[in-house]
């Protein structure tokens, strides 16, 4: 767990009123978001079962669905998460190496038989699990068609498995130990205090948005002579959008519950987040491929600089509304 924090923590509000925000946090953002991950990804695994081509309408929902409540989560880059990598064995991205695609073909080159066993599989570099490494498997026209079919449909069987079992680990930690920790922290414990509990989702608020802006939004962005859209993220099933839609509304809530306390800055934050939401519909570009025209590009980057104005006022508003502040995040490479 990150703890490379330049903490203040001078919070005026008594302790049990931060144990409530602290607990609403936990009900309304967390602990039902992983559950639903975990219900999703089960789903998905026994979508796997029923019909593992690529082409399977019913496979590819599921997925959707899966993917969907990941993304709505997948700021919250601690605890449960960190454990044994389970965040990276379920999104491996970005990917600049292109690892992804080897592990894969690999796998099918050799006709690895760690498909078969599920506890193996999870041995397999996490290049080759994962959401991204199943979007391959269904999206792309390479993979899809790689090799023996049998074995192709063994390995999405194997991945949408594994997924379930990363998602449902995690979950189980949240509702049956991590939840706790935060609800009681002490001297001694993980959190030893409410307020540092809180600076731990102001942060997940932060590293949320920074996501969005910076690579969501900003490697598909590249550079004005060379855009690159094929460095959007999922553009292969074209969720590159949905993406960014899909986690902006769950950073709302949280951005929400976490400035319960002030009724203006609640107000002035959902008012920015609506705007962010509104361009976003607007864009029309669910791949990102828009980026390689100026027109495009410039929508593009509206976006960005909105969701920008959003954490700059998450930095200098609340922040000191909470009495913490940011430090390094999960994207600062400590």
């Amino acid at each position: 767990m990150f703890r490379t924090l330049a903490l203040s923590l001078a919070f005026a509000l008594p302790v049990p009123v931060l144990a409530d925000q602290t607990g609403k946090i936990l009900n309304d953002h967390v602990l039902s978001g992983f559950d639903e991950l975990a219900v999703s990804s089960a789903a998905l695994s026994n979508a796997a079962q029923e019909s593992c081509v690529a082409s399977s309408e019913p496979l590819r929902a599921a997925y959707a669905t899966a993917f969907d409540a990941w993304t709505g989560v997948s700021h919250l880059r601690f605890g449960p998460t960190e454990t044994d990598n389970r965040g990276f064995a379920l999104a491996f991205w970005p990917d600049s190496r292109g690892s992804t695609p080897k592990t894969l073909s690999g796998l099918i080159a050799d006709q690895d038989p760690v498909v078969d066993d599920p506890e193996a599989f999870q041995s397999v570099s996490i290049a080759g699990r994962g959401f991204y490494a199943l979007e391959y498997l269904l999206f792309d026209d390479r993979l899809s068609a790689l090799g023996d079919a049998d074995y192709r449909c063994a390995l999405v069987q194997a991945i949408a498995r594994d997924i379930a079992g990363t998602s449902r680990a995690i979950n189980q930690d949240w509702q049956t130990h991590y939840a706790e920790l935060m609800q009681s922290p002490h001297k001694g414990g993980v959190y030893q205090t409410q307020a540092e509990v809180l600076q731990e989702f102001y942060k997940a608020l932060d590293t949320g948005l920074q996501i969005n802006a910076d690579l969501r939004l900003g490697r598909p962005l590249g550079t004005f002579d060379k855009p690159r859209p094929k460095r959007a993220e999922a553009w292969r099933s074209g969720r590159s959008l949905r993406h960014v839609q899909v986690s902006l509304e769950h950073l709302r809530t949280l951005a929400a519950l976490l400035a319960a306390g002030d009724a203006e800055l609640a107000q002035s934050l959902d008012i920015k987040f609506e705007a962010a939401l509104t361009k976003a519909a607007a864009l029309d570009d669910p791949d990102f491929s828009g980026v390689a025209t100026p027109a495009g590009r410039f929508r593009v980057e509206t976006l960005q600089q909105t969701i920008n104005d959003i954490r700059t006022e998450v930095t200098q508003l609340l922040g000191p509304t909470l009495g913490v502040s940011v430090g390094f995040n999960s994207l600062d490479g400590d």
